[in-house]
């Protein structure tokens, strides 16, 4: 397992970047690296690890090779926790062990993202294994309701990434229509007004 191979997963910012130990066709480990890490961290431990396991350990956005977000995007918990599902599907992984490793400062989420996506996800994960970490805490009363409003802000984004099209050209009239449709309290000059600075003119339309 000293041999490792670079992995690159798109995503609308640009790309995460990952390390892949063992054979593809393997049992599926994600590894996900602590605080200010990166996907190195893993190195001197997937050797020692069981063969016959197909490891990958990505960058988190922002770390590694892995791309940074826009300037002025700040790095949520919940981002972090959607880069590992966008991971797993980009792999087309449906169930798969992951290791987590934290440094043990728990004042940062980090040490929280394998469970929490454990708990969002729990038909997706056989092993959690948590190294230098705690798990994921949350009071009974709110389990929940976190659970499906945290899920759902994950789902809808990434099924909205996924139908990701060219946006459609339409003349200036049809444009004017569509705003109009889609917001009923809006007269046609009103519309017409945003249109002037909400419509990019293409030569299509």
């Amino acid at each position: 397992l000293g041999m490792f191979s670079e992995l690159k997963f798109p995503v609308p910012w640009g790309h995460v970047a990952a390390k892949a130990w063992g054979p593809s066709e393997g049992h599926p480990v994600l590894c996900l690296h602590g605080w200010l890490d990166n996907a190195n961290t893993f190195d001197k431990l997937i050797p020692l690890l069981p063969r016959g396991c197909y490891y990958v350990a990505m960058d988190f956005s922002g770390h590694g090779l892995s791309s940074h977000r826009p300037a002025g995007c700040p790095y949520h918990f919940l981002d972090y926790v959607t880069d590992v599902r966008r991971v797993a599907a980009a792999l087309q992984w449906r169930r798969f062990t992951l290791m987590g490793h934290s440094m043990g400062n728990f004042s940062f989420s980090y040490c929280f993202i394998s469970p929490q996506f454990c708990f969002l996800y729990p038909e997706m994960v056989d092993k959690l294994i948590l190294l230098e970490s705690l798990g994921f805490l949350l009071a009974p009363e709110d389990t929940e309701a976190w659970l499906k409003s945290k899920r759902r802000v994950i789902d809808r984004l990434l099924s909205l990434e996924g139908k990701q099209q060219t946006p459609k050209a339409r003349s200036p009239k049809a444009a004017l229509q569509r705003l109009l449709e889609a917001n009923s309290h809006l007269t046609a000059e009103g519309g017409a007004i945003l249109l002037q600075r909400g419509a990019t003119e293409t030569p299509a339309g």
